[in-house]
């Protein structure tokens, strides 16, 4: 059965599945950033930071704006609620708190540091 919500968890359940795309939420989680930043601490081309950023853009946990010749990114805040209350129906999760969230991602991302 494939409704609407199903494609939206499975977008995003997807985005979040790549260890380099939850590093970029991280750190959009800071403040909005041109896609060169982005780009910057990662050992792979541009190109393959925007198929990233593309990724992310689809699954609604980030936009992305022209401003003047500069492509900005941002961090949609609450595009983790569906997936939040999806889990949530489960009861053995507790509420997405996006600055618990914000820790684990930091706690993670020196173990993983040496993959990026």
């Amino acid at each position: 059965m494939t409704d609407p919500m199903s494609s939206t968890l499975d977008t995003t359940f997807a985005a979040l599945a790549d260890p380099t795309r939850r590093a970029i939420l991280a750190m959009l989680l800071e403040d909005d950033m041109a896609v060169t930043d982005v780009a910057e601490p990662f050992e792979v081309s541009l190109a393959a930071i925007s198929k990233h950023l593309g990724v992310l853009t689809a699954a609604g946990l980030i936009t992305q704006e022209k401003r003047g010749r500069v492509k900005w990114c941002k961090l949609e805040p609450d595009a983790l609620r569906a997936a939040s209350v999806w889990m949530q129906g489960f009861g053995q999760f507790e509420p997405v708190n996006l600055d618990a969230f914000e820790r684990f991602l930091l706690a993670e991302l020196p173990q993983q540091s040496g993959d990026l």
